[in-house]
């Protein structure tokens, strides 16, 4: 009965999708392609006047926008204990009524600027442990899972609608979940999700599951958070790492045909360090006695972008990640995942300035970068 309910789900979401059947279907549509940057929370409330909503926030977007930015993502985050997936609490840092004000204050001020705006609810895990391992183990732990998770994801896909957010995730590297038995009722979630969010939806899968993730035809567009290592030995030359970044935009052309849908790279990122294309997934706190290597970060920045600016069912790409105060550096160690004043900055300017294979009409002519 569940698979029968979900394959009449798959149906009603195709009927309703915001774009049409294509891997160029965003181009198709006269759009741009996402130049886009994600814009984290300042992670503590120790902290007032640097989170979403405020002047230091509006710094950011003004230097996003200076990049050459068209698009921003903003991540609230939801509070889980552990991977026994009990529930997500609203909650996170501040109270939820001030959060959410915040959000919608972040999403106009962007607006104002001409920039468009990516919801993306993220899951916070207090035991340090991976969101993609949640597993509340039996069926009534799911049920229960399903529906806490569920409370979260509407709430914000509540705010993306009143405040016209352009496009929602709704979720992000739950791999237990939708590449599963499970994925049922997540696409359930998705039908759900579309009688209160009007805008395309996409899905932010980790860039080595996506392949097994059981969703994708019930999405508008396929989101990848895409750290993909690019080498497999230290010292790798710009031109092992650009065959890295041409073996990626195979495999996305590859997926984009076979679900006839565009691909949004929702999180691309390298952290400041020797060899960052090799394993580019290990969090920055992770890290000890680290040798900070501007140059490093921008060669692998450039060798996965170059490629996927020349691939047409490439909609767009969000950089991992600024923050919401452009002049605290609390929030990530020197040699983090930020391009910001590095390197990798004018790197990330060069490719917003170049025309994308899957720009629109409307965007000025220009050789590829």
């Amino acid at each position: 009965m569940r698979l029968i309910f979900f394959i009449a789900a798959m149906a009603l979401v195709s009927s309703a999708h915001a774009l049409p059947a294509s891997p160029t279907a965003w181009r198709d549509s006269g759009r741009d392609a996402i130049r886009g940057v994600t814009v984290g929370p300042i992670e503590n409330a120790y902290h007032p006047g640097r989170g979403y909503g405020t002047a230091a926030y509006e710094r950011t977007l003004d230097e996003s926008r200076d990049w050459g930015a068209t698009w921003i993502a903003i991540t609230p985050f939801g509070r889980v204990a552990d991977l026994s997936g009990t529930g997500v609490d609203l909650t996170f840092e501040a109270p939820f009524a001030k959060n959410e004000s915040d959000i919608r204050l972040a999403i106009t001020q962007a607006h104002d600027r001409g920039l468009h705006v990516m919801l993306v609810p993220h899951l916070w895990v207090e035991s340090g442990e991976w969101r993609a391992l949640i597993d509340p183990k039996t069926d009534e732990g799911w049920a229960r899972w399903t529906a806490s998770y569920g409370d979260f994801v509407k709430t914000w896909a509540r705010v993306a609608e009143d405040e016209h957010v352009e496009l929602f995730s709704a979720g992000v590297e739950l791999r237990s979940w939708v590449t599963s038995g499970r994925a049922p009722s997540f696409s359930e979630l998705l039908v759900q999700l579309r009688g209160i969010y009007h805008g395309p939806i996409t899905y932010s899968a980790n860039w080595d599951d996506v392949q097994d993730t059981i969703i994708l035809g019930a999405l508008d567009v396929i989101g990848i958070n895409a750290f993909y290592p690019l080498a497999d030995r230290d010292g790798a030359t710009l031109q092992e790492l650009t065959a890295g970044g041409e073996r990626v935009r195979a495999n996305v052309s590859k997926l984009a045909a076979t679900w006839n849908k565009p691909v949004l790279m929702t999180e691309i990122g390298y952290t400041t360090r020797p060899d960052p294309a090799i394993k580019p997934w290990v969090w920055p706190d992770a890290m000890k006695q680290v040798r900070v290597d501007e140059r490093a970060q921008a060669l692998a920045y450039h060798a996965l972008m170059r490629p996927l600016l020349d691939e047409p069912s490439v909609m767009g790409l969000f950089i991992w990640r600024v923050y919401s105060d452009p002049d605290d550096v609390s929030q990530e160690a020197e040699w983090g995942f930020s391009p910001r004043g590095k390197l990798a900055e004018q790197v990330v300017r060069d490719a917003f300035a170049a025309r994308w294979a899957s720009d629109g009409e409307t965007k000025r002519s220009g050789l590829l970068w």
